[in-house]
């Protein structure tokens, strides 16, 4: 039990983070050598995910599952925001490190 709520409050962490104000706390949250597919392309590295973040529009999250483990965990969410098809189910697929850092994200439908 205790495994399950150390990934539910990761991952309600990782989507605070994403609607804060304060964006390093997002970028706080990956490993340097972070890879993150989205919308059928890689970004590599933090500086790329940096860039691919400022594309993204603002967005609300609500979040409908969590599972795995503490190191691969999934997450399902409803995005709504200002763009096409708003809103639209995603799932969140995140692999981390023993540090809980990020090494890879892959957000799909």
């Amino acid at each position: 039990m205790r495994q399950n709520h150390e990934i539910h409050e990761f991952v309600e962490k990782y989507f605070a983070a994403a609607t804060a104000q304060d964006r390093e706390r997002y970028f706080s949250l990956f490993g340097d050598g972070v890879v993150v597919h989205d919308d059928g392309r890689s970004h590599q590295g933090l500086a790329a995910v940096r860039r691919w973040r400022d594309e993204v529009p603002s967005v609300q999250y609500d979040l409908r599952e969590v599972t795995g483990t503490p190191t691969a965990c999934r997450a399902v969410a409803d995005v709504a925001g200002d763009f096409p098809g708003s809103p639209v189910t995603l799932c969140f697929t995140f692999e981390r490190d023993t540090q809980g850092k990020i090494t890879r994200l892959d957000i799909a439908p």
